[in-house]
């Protein structure tokens, strides 16, 4: 049988052998105690990989992103952050929801970044009617858009110098430094706290890790575990974070050129609008095109996401040159 190519997301990718190895060989102890050894090492790791001092292993980017804005701000204080930012648009409002957490959504250009007049704009005066805006809240990358990080660099500054705390929702950081050709920690120097992914491009099957100042951590730790995140032998999901780190940031790179190679090969297509970022295509067919796309490309083995447009396809680690032939040719014959 012909297996799927399935362009839906990168969460989707499956451990490889070396990775199923690296699990069922994992030192592991009770993490709540302290006393995994893998997932000490994969905290320490990511630490060392970010330029921070610390890190902390969670079950998720979500959680991890949770976590730091908890550990942040008070009830009732205010985050600055993007419309299109996954920490307003797709985690459930749950800053708000379980921290009482007031987002303040500004919009992102069209490469998904924020002005600084913009965001200095939008820090509240001291007046006991508003909420005191604590941090900013930052992504990269922004639908596979890298962000520039000498802007970032900027933004960070000038808040710092109003008292905010800045945040990195890093959830394909290491796409945009692939991309750069620049140091993840150079990327991430600017930021109190970083949170990287670990189940995206990188492989993982589950977890994040969250970087910054030791007392940060010990705080994020502590709300780690308020939230019902505290694991126990978690060495043997810890493992495969550290296997992605170890031999899964490199090869991001060819991820990129098969996207690239995805949208050339589309790219004629008159009734489709194409654009490529790091390792995500999106088209854009008529809207009357997109389920029967959708079912068509189905029918032949290839799966993008029921989504709104555009429609977005995502290239990873189990996606090889065939599959993106195969794509390629499946949306071609839609249109012949």
């Amino acid at each position: 049988m012909t297996s799927l190519v399935d362009l839906r997301s990168d969460t989707v990718t499956r451990p490889s052998a070396g990775m199923y190895q690296a699990m069922a060989t994992a030192p592991v102890g009770d993490d709540v105690y302290g006393e995994d050894e893998t997932v000490n090492r994969l905290q320490t790791t990511a630490a060392e990989l970010l330029g921070k001092p610390a890190g902390l292993f969670l079950s998720s980017a979500t959680q991890a992103n949770l976590v730091a804005m908890l550990a942040h701000n008070a009830r009732g204080e205010e985050i600055l952050l993007a419309e299109r930012y996954h920490i307003f648009s797709s985690e459930a409002g749950g800053v708000s929801a379980l921290g009482g957490i007031i987002m303040h959504p500004l919009p992102s250009d069209a490469c998904g970044g924020l002005e600084l007049e913009q965001v200095l704009s939008a820090i509240k005066e001291d007046d006991p009617h508003l909420p005191i805006t604590r941090t900013l809240a930052l992504e990269n990358t922004v639908h596979g858009q890298v962000q520039d990080p000498a802007q970032h660099r900027r933004l960070a500054q000038a808040v710092r110098e109003r008292g905010l705390k800045v945040h990195l929702d890093g959830a394909r950081l290491m796409n945009a430094a692939v991309a750069l050709q620049q140091p993840a920690a150079t990327i991430v120097e600017p930021f109190d706290s970083v949170m990287l992914c670990l189940s995206k491009g990188l492989g993982a099957p589950v977890g994040a890790v969250l970087c910054g100042e030791p007392a940060f951590i010990d705080r994020a730790r502590r709300l780690r575990k308020q939230l019902g995140g505290g694991m126990r032998q978690a060495g043997v999901l810890a493992a495969c974070g550290l296997y992605a780190l170890e031999h899964n940031i490199a090869r991001l790179v060819e991820d990129h050129e098969r996207a690239a190679r995805l949208a050339q090969g589309i790219a004629d297509l008159a009734d489709l609008r194409v654009r490529q970022h790091t390792n995500m295509v999106f088209i854009e067919p008529a809207p009357a095109d997109l389920e029967p796309l959708r079912l068509h490309l189905q029918q032949r083995g290839v799966l993008i996401g029921e989504q709104k447009l555009p429609i977005r396809m995502v290239t990873h680690l189990d996606i090889g040159d065939d599959g993106i032939e195969r794509a390629v040719e499946a949306i071609l014959s839609y249109y012949r």
